[in-house]
């Protein structure tokens, strides 16, 4: 007889992310699978591989094949918070990297997708109090985005 049961447990597949170097970058705890993919445009399935280096990520994925700062990736929840020393180096990537003192668009995307995909009210207020932290390092249109993507959801 055959069964049609769906396993009730959750299926459980090996992490694409590799920390090649035995020293941890302090921004290594932002690296996602999920972040990846919205970066770069690709689904998660098309992602083959990434590698945290010491100083920078390696993403090798369907078409991609990039170097990425660790201060391209947004904090998120659930590891510990964004310290001093982490505002510092993102002020510093938007400065060099896109001469700007704001965050780069995608981290609005991001946020918004994260406040979308919130399925409690504490992951949501979450969400909000990680903004609330980070809301120097982003553009006024962009908090206005986000705060109306909060209220929505709420």
């Amino acid at each position: 007889m055959i069964s049609n049961s769906q396993p009730s447990s959750p299926i459980i597949r090996q992490s694409k992310i590799n920390h090649t170097s035995d020293i941890l970058h302090p921004l290594a705890r932002f690296v996602t699978e999920e972040t990846v993919a919205l970066m770069f445009g690709i689904s998660e399935t098309d992602i083959y591989r990434i590698d945290c280096m010491r100083h920078v990520v390696y993403v090798h994925g369907k078409g991609v094949s990039r170097f990425v700062s660790y201060a391209d990736f947004p904090p998120i929840v659930g590891v510990a918070s964004p310290t001093l020393p982490d505002l510092a180096r993102w002020h510093k990537r938007w400065r060099k990297g896109w001469q700007s003192h704001h965050a780069p668009e995608f981290w609005t995307q991001f946020y918004q997708i994260q406040l979308q995909k919130s399925q409690r009210l504490e992951q949501l207020q979450a969400w909000g109090l990680l903004i609330r932290a980070l809301k120097s390092g982003l553009s006024e249109t962009a908090l206005v985005e986000l705060r109306q993507a909060y209220k929505l959801k709420k």
